[in-house]
């Protein structure tokens, strides 16, 4: 584990086991719809390629990118890049690593709706209600988490340690 983490609070094993949990759920909810399955880079790259796996059905995948973050805080949201493929009609779910504030997830459904899909869900690996100030209708949720600064499987600090296993978090003078 990397010195600046202070505890594994997910391993590798329960976030493997819990994605194929919500993959059998998600192919027993869309077994013959026409599914999509979106995801924000580049934090939500590492759950979409695991959970997509783990469902048994015809499905695509795509890829939008927003502006990041700053340093931990939050700011305002901009579309850097858009859809590849045409979702009208189509069954989406939108694939995220982390919900916390619920603005970038809102913004995103948005652009999303505007592209008028059938159905659009949420299907997020971490869900951090403390941290809400938008109301978010996430249909799957991996877990719950304390509002801590978290790394790993996807989540960065300065666009680092997204690539360990599991998720951790960090000691609370890097936070700082």
């Amino acid at each position: 584990m990397p010195d600046v983490c202070d505890q594994i609070l997910l391993t590798e094993e329960a976030i493997k086991l819990r994605v194929a949990e919500l993959g059998a759920v998600i192919q027993a909810d869309f077994d013959t719809a026409d599914l999509r399955l979106v995801t924000v880079l580049k934090g939500g790259l590492f759950f979409l390629s695991d959970l997509c796996r783990t469902i048994d059905t015809g499905l695509t995948i795509d890829f939008m990118a927003v502006s990041p973050y700053v340093g931990g805080q939050g700011g305002i949201v901009r579309l850097t890049k858009d859809l590849t493929d045409d979702i009208a009609g189509a069954s989406v779910i939108l694939v995220e690593d982390v919900v916390d504030t619920g603005l970038t997830v809102n913004y995103v459904l948005s652009l999303l709706r505007a592209h008028n899909p059938a159905r659009l869900e949420v299907c997020t690996l971490l869900d951090k209600p403390a941290r809400r100030i938008a109301d978010v209708p996430i249909r799957y949720t991996g877990f719950t988490m304390p509002d801590r600064f978290l790394v790993g499987y996807g989540l960065d600090l300065n666009a680092r340690l997204r690539n360990l296993p599991f998720v951790a978090s960090l000691h609370d003078h890097v936070v700082l």
